[in-house]
């Protein structure tokens, strides 16, 4: 909080009030508005949040203007170099980096909570086989309340721990599992001597028939992947979260909702857009064209994975992800592939092409993600699944930071109501 504050007239009565500045550690200051409807009776219009800040929050700072975006004030890209994606979960939950002896019983504890409720299995055998793996994740997430009881407590602090651990340990194996079924394939348990994006990838593509080896190379790409998805500041998935939670809602539950909201194409759908959009292409030949579209205000295409809507200059964590997809592509020797030669073409012209330097539509996390994913094996229907793995840490840690704000309150937006006013019944027989 400043001393400075804002005076609001209202120009009919000539009533005035002082509102609070508050500023943050960094980043734009706030008005407190809370005395705007208790003193002038009125509410703030404000579509889709875009000047509102919600809450307070010590996690995640994005800076869209200079490309920044932090974790506990460490940047994105000096985690995504030192740091793996359980250190990450740690700082995200406890709000700084662990010491050895913290990082080894908290690496322990999530590795040894991987493993789900033998009669989770049966809940699969509910869905067709053709369900799209995010409708089962989001279904059996919401399932796990009525498998963990003992971490539904959301007033006792142990519980809020064991239920984040364990969401952020079992999510892998669930997200395995839909992928399993959807391709018809046993289910793999977890293997306690593999890291997390080890034992993700392990359960992901062996099979009992063949030892399965795991690529370094894949591994460490699949763990940046994670820990650049791990949180994203009051993103729509995050603020579902945190209002379900508002209302006492159990953990697993509100973890379910931000799955649901993660689904939609405008935010965890946009890596699996950007697959569509190289089929639709189609061929290196028709790339002029479709630029050519891109560029016609009158057509509908779009180019998905270029520009951001928070970064205005650059994604941060798209120079990280342009390394490991390159990494990626040439480890596993990728040839003749018609999509990733698009998407490669793509990538060269929108970092030379006047066009895309001067509309700032660099290529962003989820153009190269989306590539990357593909070169693993994962089809499109998996990209949000795995979006949503690397995001439940950053889910139960603003869960977790909700529910331990004394300032929280149930969530409930205001309305401008443009219906009609007041009216008298007319009897059906009156109607006519």
């Amino acid at each position: 909080m400043t001393n400075r504050t804002v005076s609001v007239t209202d120009s009919e009565t000539g009533k005035t009030i002082e509102l609070p500045i508050m500023q943050g550690t960094v980043g734009n200051p706030v008005i407190d508005i809370r005395k705007l409807q208790t003193e002038l009776g009125y509410f703030t219009f404000d579509p889709g949040f875009m000047a509102t800040a919600s809450c307070k929050s010590q996690l995640t700072y994005i800076d869209g203007d200079k490309g920044q975006l932090m974790h506990g004030g460490y940047s994105i890209d000096e985690l995504a170099e030192k740091s793996d994606f359980l250190e990450v979960c740690y700082l995200l939950l406890n709000g700084t980096l662990p010491n050895s002896e913290e990082k080894h019983e908290f690496d322990h504890a999530i590795t040894h909570h991987t493993m789900v409720h033998e009669q989770i299995n049966s809940f699969f055998r509910g869905f067709r086989r053709d369900a799209h793996p995010m409708a089962i994740l989001c279904g059996v997430t919401g399932a796990l309340s009525a498998f963990y009881h003992d971490s539904t407590d959301i007033s006792d602090p142990i519980q809020r721990m064991v239920a984040s651990r364990r969401l952020i340990a079992k999510m892998p194996t669930l997200a395995a599992m839909a992928f399993k079924y959807s391709n018809g394939q046993p289910f793999n348990y977890p293997k306690n001597n593999l890291t997390y994006a080890e034992n993700f990838l392990h359960m992901c593509f062996a099979v009992p028939t063949e030892d399965y080896v795991i690529n370094p190379v894949l591994a460490s790409a699949m763990d940046k992947i994670l820990i650049l998805h791990a949180d994203h500041e009051q993103n729509a998935s995050t603020s579902t979260v945190r209002l379900a939670g508002s209302s006492g809602a159990n953990p697993f539950a509100c973890i379910a909702a931000g799955i649901a909201a993660l689904w939609g194409p405008a935010h965890g759908g946009a890596n699996e857009a950007v697959l569509d959009m190289l089929a639709e292409i189609g061929d290196r030949s028709n790339i002029p064209e479709y630029i050519k579209r891109a560029r016609d205000k009158n057509d509908p295409f779009r180019l998905f994975g270029f520009g951001h809507r928070v970064y205005k200059n650059f994604d941060p964590r798209a120079k990280v992800m342009r390394e490991e997809c390159h990494k990626v592509l040439n480890q596993l020797g990728i040839k003749n592939d018609p999509l990733l030669e698009i998407a490669l073409e793509l990538e060269e012209i929108a970092l030379k092409d006047s066009y895309f330097i001067e509309k700032k539509l660099y290529p962003n996390v989820d153009f190269y993600s989306g590539i990357i994913l593909k070169a693993m094996g994962f089809p499109t229907s998996m990209f949000t699944v795995l979006f949503a793995v690397a995001r439940t840490v950053g889910w139960v840690s603003q869960w977790k930071e909700m529910i331990e704000d004394p300032m929280q309150r149930i969530g409930r937006p205001r309305q401008l109501y443009t219906g009609p006013d007041l009216k008298s019944y007319i009897p059906i027989k009156d109607r006519d």
